[in-house]
């Protein structure tokens, strides 16, 4: 198993990232390989001040970063030798079997969809992201920021990968599925939830339960929330701010503590044909090496294979 992970992506890099890589490694198998990309060189010796061994772990030369702020096609033709589209390379190559980074993530989503492309039959990748639950565990909200805009086709299928991810990556059993709205009644909604709301209840492969409202999100109502990227976008920032409130005012409770970005590492993009996952920008070391065991757990899930087979 080959892991790939972008070094020189997010805000901490490439220290945070470094820390992390170690940190995972110390948990995988013998034949499970953490390959990073960035510059090799550096690399090599940051690991090795950490008190690390770097011969535990695999380099490809990738002394470009893609920025924050750059375009995403431009940098990904124009920076052939970044960390992010060598990754890329490697992945379409069949080289490494993950590719994840807290860097750029419109780079990430180009990347992927120009690289490995999307599943046969996937209109449009979806973002996905974990919502904590009051009582335990937690729901997936899709999607977060791939597509502002969608069509209700979209929608339908954002659900099926939605339910895939509950059900292979989370363990839920039939995972329950519902559509993000302004109200429980099936009239409910604007023009993009009220031409979707036929297709999810026909869709055979789902277990649809029908609309849900903002309250619901950490509940036990449904296990899998489908909305547009905008509004899933939305959210997901207010929700982050849950934490970040809570720590401001001294305020320690285990439910908002399951907010923070770290537990879960990255969020996978959905519908491609490879495990990729986008980490956030602020990515701290225990942040990078959830993102990494994320990624191992999709590989030996044979996750891509779930999607391939659901959507055939």
């Amino acid at each position: 198993m080959k892991i790939g992970l972008d070094v020189l992506g997010g805000d901490y890099a490439p220290k945070s990232t470094i820390l992390g890589a170690i940190e995972a490694q110390k948990v995988l198998q013998n034949d499970q390989r953490i390959v990073l990309f960035g510059d090799e060189e550096e690399v090599r010796k940051s690991i090795a001040v950490a008190g690390a061994d770097p011969s535990l772990f695999d380099y490809i030369h990738a002394p470009e970063n893609i920025s924050m702020h750059e375009h995403p096609t431009k940098a990904i033709t124009q920076k052939p030798n970044s960390s992010v589209a060598k990754g890329f390379e490697l992945l379409k190559n069949g080289e490494i079997d993950s590719f994840s980074s807290a860097g750029n993530t419109g780079a990430m989503l180009v990347g992927a969809m120009f690289s490995v492309k999307t599943v046969p039959g996937v209109l449009r990748p979806a973002i996905a992201t974990n919502v904590p639950k009051l009582k335990s565990g937690y729901g997936i909200l899709l999607d977060v920021g791939a597509n502002a805009d969608c069509k209700p086709e979209t929608l339908n299928q954002f659900a099926l990968l939605g339910s895939l991810y509950a059900e292979h990556i989370s363990g839920k059993s039939n995972p329950k599925v519902a559509l993000l709205n302004i109200g429980e009644e099936e009239e409910k909604g604007n023009l993009l939830t009220i031409a979707t709301y036929p297709l999810l209840k026909a869709n055979s492969k789902i277990n649809f339960i029908g609309n849900a409202e903002g309250r619901d999100l950490f509940s036990d109502h449904a296990d899998v929330f489908v909305c547009d990227g905008f509004t899933g976008n939305v959210v997901l920032k207010l929700a982050e701010s849950f934490y970040i409130v809570t720590r401001k005012k001294n305020f320690k409770d285990e439910f908002f503590d399951r907010f923070n970005y770290e537990q879960y590492g990255g969020s996978p993009i959905l519908g491609v044909n490879a495990p990729v996952i986008i980490g956030h920008g602020i990515s701290t070391p225990e942040a990078i090496k959830n993102m990494v065991l994320l990624s191992k757990e999709m590989i030996e899930s044979k996750f891509i294979d779930k999607i391939k087979s659901a959507f055939n």
